[in-house]
């Protein structure tokens, strides 16, 4: 995966084109980009991430963040009705259980790497 300006790409390789592909994650819009070389990639990424951001303010656009912080997730209503409960009972949030929860399994997948 690469980084730039807060932006990320997933990387693979074409066999058949024999090339570099990547494509902007996390976000709506479209951003794809390739290169023969690694080297290559990486200046495309960064062409792209650039010239997004340079489109997006000639026309009056925000350009999108990655990962906005707010997501929809579908699970059983008994476990809702378990994680409900259990918050309650721990005097905080629905939404800060769920934080803390994926925190917690985040910081655990750290650690085993």
């Amino acid at each position: 995966m690469m980084e730039y300006k807060g932006y990320h790409a997933d990387i693979s390789y074409s066999d058949d084109d024999n090339i570099f592909v990547g494509q902007v994650i996390g976000i709506n819009d479209v951003l794809c980009f390739h290169g023969s070389s690694i080297e290559e990639l990486k200046q495309m990424f960064h062409q792209s991430i650039d010239n997004y951001l340079d489109m997006c303010k000639e026309i009056g656009k925000q350009p999108e963040k990655e990962y906005k912080g707010c997501f929809q997730v579908r699970i059983p209503a008994q476990l809702h009705k378990d994680a409900a409960l259990y918050a309650e009972q721990k005097h905080m949030s629905l939404n800060m259980f769920v934080k803390n929860a994926i925190e917690h399994e985040c910081n655990k997948v750290a650690i085993e790497s």
